[in-house]
């Protein structure tokens, strides 16, 4: 192995979560990853601390901490010295240990970004389009690649870990509703985007539906770490979500659980309706171009909307009311500690869009339920791409990863 270049052993994605280590030494790989997976979460930690959280043995701990330090995964912090005893060294996460690159594929925008191993972005690109286009979206990533790359150093380079790619599933069944044309759209049916971005990579390449991947960003990197179960609403173009079981992101069997924005609210003479049909920015567009007013701001601008007036207002009312129904839908059915909302908004949007969805909880019947803590997502309007980077660091260097496609 060339120096500088990333040592990883990967498990099928989808392996169980552990709750404690094995001192057997055919278990080192998922004891590697409990390691670092405890260090994440907790920030550094020393041999101690480790043994004492996993039931490894000392020996064990020593043995596993020195190959991830070797390896660049995990750096020495400054020894701290107790009253008795030799000094303790905290471990902590090595930024530099490897680098992990995400794709978010959206109805009006895609976004390249690159992160290092704690999570933050060192690079990005965005591309604002009125529909994504196949051969478009492989040409946006692949130059937003080789432009990337180049500001790195070759230790940099030969680190990263892999490339995710977070999209809708089934694209082409939002023609109509996205404005696009259906000849194009319906070139993503048979067209694998996942294998044709595998054809230009020497890393792999992984695939999951869009909003899932934004779950997985606030498991990973926001405050979604801090409670075992929780269901997650992020509103873009188009509502989704995902669901966190036992700590760990559930895709489900095909990869789609949590498609809340196919739940059904209350709509129009007590009609049910879908979520998506309410509580999407797509309507908050459609609504702002009937008043001829430019709902294109929406997507350039997801840190500052401007002044969009009574329509913001009156979407805020109606989304909140819908996801207050779906919350409490949710809650029937699995007893979740928190959900969070999350999305392509400005913090004040999605702080008032929080407000109204608690607001509008005391207007329903609630008997027989303990509805979970309502709260902000702490991620943000990246936090697709974000969950599109955390697909190979958590396949590679995780537990409780969930269920993710490689492609190729």
């Amino acid at each position: 192995m060339e120096a500088g270049q990333l040592r990883t052993s990967a498990i099928a994605p989808g392996e169980s979560r552990l709750q404690r280590g094995t001192n057997q030494s055919g278990m080192r790989d998922s004891n590697e990853r409990l390691v670092l997976s405890l260090v994440r979460r907790q920030g550094a930690l020393s041999k101690t601390d480790i043994a004492r959280m996993t039931g490894l043995s000392a020996q064990t701990v020593s043995v596993i901490m020195r190959k991830l330090e070797d390896d660049g995964l995990l750096r020495r912090g400054e020894p701290q010295r107790g009253k008795i005893g030799q000094p303790s060294v905290p471990m902590s996460l090595d930024p530099e240990g490897a680098y992990f690159l995400g794709l978010k594929i959206g109805r009006r925008s895609a976004e390249l970004v690159l992160i290092d191993f704690l999570g933050n972005v060192r690079a990005a690109r965005q591309l604002s389009y009125r529909y994504p286009a196949p051969r478009d979206t492989v040409d946006f990533v692949t130059e937003g690649m080789a432009a990337i790359r180049a500001e790195l150093t070759p230790r940099q380079d030969g680190r990263i870990a892999g490339l995710g790619v977070a999209m809708p599933f089934e694209l082409w069944n939002w023609a109509d509703t996205a404005g696009a044309p259906r000849e194009i759209m319906d070139q993503w049916r048979h067209f694998d985007i996942g294998a044709e971005i595998q054809t230009r990579c020497a890393f792999p390449v992984y695939l999951q539906n869009d909003a899932t991947s934004a779950c997985g960003a606030e498991l990973v990197f926001g405050r979604g770490g801090d409670v075992r179960d929780f269901v997650y609403f992020y509103i873009g173009a188009f509502a989704g979500g995902g669901v966190v079981l036992n700590g760990s992101l559930h895709a489900g069997a095909t990869g789609n659980a949590g498609a809340l924005g196919s739940m059904p609210v209350p709509g129009p003479g007590g009609k049910p309706i879908q979520l998506i049909d309410v509580a999407s920015i797509a309507v908050l567009e459609k609504a702002l171009n009937a008043r001829g007013i430019d709902g294109g701001q929406l997507w350039t601008s997801p840190d500052d909307w401007g002044d969009v007036g009574e329509e913001l207002d009156r979407w805020i009312s109606r989304a909140g009311a819908a996801l207050a129904y779906a919350i409490v839908a949710a809650s029937s059915v699995i007893d979740f500690e928190a959900a969070i909302i999350d999305g392509w908004m400005p913090v004040d949007v999605r702080r008032r869009l929080v407000a109204a969805t608690l607001a509008a909880t005391a207007d329903i019947d609630v008997e027989g339920l303990t509805l979970p803590e309502i709260r902000e997502g702490s991620v943000g309007h990246p936090a697709r791409a974000l969950g599109a980077a955390s697909l190979p660091l958590s396949d590679r260097f995780l537990l409780g990863s969930g269920q993710t496609a490689k492609a190729g």
